[in-house]
């Protein structure tokens, strides 16, 4: 194990947050509030990056796979440890492992709270609330990578760890151009929709962080009753497409936009994707009809339910624990589906989803067809048999996973409904859940221990487990291979 590298890339991860705190920083100036909370987290976060600079200055070797997964996990571990900082020093959440919950719940994207009422807090800690969503929906060491300079071998193996998936690849032959391109999709995107909010009505506080929110597919909201606060069905609508365009592969946005090549159009995660939003959509809107004025109400919150669900973004315009059992159950597949691979929704994934049914598929076929040669192909080309052993391993350990933090929560007593879901929203990256903690209430009912073993789960999701599982792995921490 390279300990230099690490704690170079660290330092560097810490320098980067201690700039993003400027923009929380600069909105509670704005609000007149106090600056204390951010200014003692930038100087903590400034200290921890020039201690790890130290540490890792004179930093030889190359970066191998098992310094790329540590990285991007220990970094998304240091980030969430500062980045609870402000939390506490508002006042805002004064207990550091809820304020921990939060930030964690932030950057992955989930969009699970323990803030009973969100309206009475600071503005600017409302902000870098949202503003987390953000930064982690895309990835942070990607924005590491289209910043700074890193060199390409190095970039893949972080690449690799942080973006969602079961298939990684180059868009360009450069990794920093690669992660620069995505970013500039991610935030011309995210600028679009919120001016189209702001032409809704919305102020500026509320269409920017509603967009964070929307862009990370993360879900925390500056008021109490979610987007539904607005009651307007043109800010659900455009919140609501939003949400599926960002949970699409960002992949596609770069052929279709860069390469103007709509062959992407035909990708069959895609062509799923849309399907399992569209057929969720009217059966769910006929199933609650009868609690709306008329089909096309209830079709308009069925697709924004079924849109913040499948992209796992966790936003509410009614309280679907109140819908039918087929609503309710439907959701939760949906929670446990997901987006696309590449995009920033979580989820295990469509694309997971393809390669699984083709694989039982073929399995079929070569029980009858003995001597046939049966492969596995996604968008015309074949996988090999360790993209499709990734798969299946990958379904078993997060299988085992939800079922162990199951059974963890469980020691807590309460109702089986509140606690499963609570384990498949924060290992989703979903945000709400049912029962206790549907869209109208929170995750504050959980004891400390409990709160720690979602946080695990929340990072474990958003690193789809892997990256998280090397900590533990025998040998890694040796200084030779």
């Amino acid at each position: 194990m390279n300990y230099r590298i690490i704690s170079s890339i660290l330092s560097r991860v810490l320098a980067i947050e201690a700039g993003l705190l400027l923009a929380p920083l600069a909105v509670a100036a704005v609000y007149h509030e106090s600056l204390t909370p951010f200014l003692l987290t930038i100087l903590i976060a400034l200290l921890g990056a020039g201690l790890l600079f130290l540490l890792g200055r004179r930093h030889t070797g190359t970066l191998h796979p098992r310094e790329g997964f540590v990285s991007v996990t220990l970094s998304w571990v240091v980030i969430s440890l500062v980045g609870a900082l402000p939390f506490v020093f508002s006042g805002a959440i004064p207990n550091y492992i809820s304020a921990l919950f939060e930030i964690i719940s932030g950057f992955t994207t989930t969009g699970a709270s323990v803030l009973p009422a969100v309206e009475v807090v600071p503005k600017g800690v409302l902000f870098w609330r949202s503003f987390s969503h953000l930064v982690g929906g895309m990835g942070v060491l990607v924005f590491m990578m289209a910043v700074l300079p890193t060199d390409d071998e190095h970039s893949m193996h972080l690449l690799r760890a942080e973006v969602p998936g079961p298939v990684k690849g180059k868009l360009m032959p450069k990794m920093r151009s690669t992660a620069r391109a995505l970013y500039v999709i991610y935030l011309v995107m995210t600028a679009v929709e919120t001016v189209l909010l702001m032409c809704g009505g919305l102020g500026w506080f509320d269409a920017l962080t509603t967009a964070f929110g929307t862009a990370g597919t993360g879900g925390f909201g500056v008021r109490n009753a979610s987007i539904g606060a607005y009651n307007s069905a043109y800010v659900d609508i455009v919140v609501g497409v939003f949400m599926v365009l960002f949970g699409v592969n960002f992949n596609l946005y770069y052929l279709i936009l860069v390469k103007r090549s709509l062959k992407s159009l035909k990708s069959q995660e895609l062509k799923l994707y849309l399907f399992v939003v569209a057929a969720a959509t009217v059966t769910i809107a006929l199933n609650i009809m009868h609690l709306y004025d008329g089909f096309l109400q209830s079709l308009r919150y069925s697709f924004f339910q079924v849109s913040s669900i499948i992209t796992t973004t966790g936003f509410a315009t009614a309280d679907f624990d109140l819908w039918p059992s087929y609503s309710r159950a439907l959701l939760v597949l949906l929670m446990l589906l997901g987006a696309c691979a590449g995009s920033t929704g979580g989820g295990t994934k469509v694309a997971r989803l393809v390669i699984v049914g083709k694989a039982i598929l073929a399995e079929i076929r070569k029980l009858l067809f003995p001597r046939s040669v049966s492969r596995v192909t996604l968008d015309g080309e074949a996988l090999d048999s360790d993209a499709i052993r990734n798969t299946m391993v990958y379904y078993i350990l997060y299988t085992f996973i939800a079922l162990l933090a199951f059974l963890l929560l469980s020691l807590e007593g309460f109702d089986l409904e509140t606690t499963f879901t609570s384990v498949i929203s924060c290992l989703s990256n979903i945000g709400p859940g049912l029962s206790l903690v549907g869209p109208t209430g929170n995750f504050a009912i959980w004891s400390g221990g409990s709160k720690l073993v979602l946080s695990l789960c929340m990072l474990l999701g958003r690193l789809e487990i892997f990256p998280v599982l090397t900590l533990f792995a025998s040998g890694v921490w040796r200084r030779k291979s």
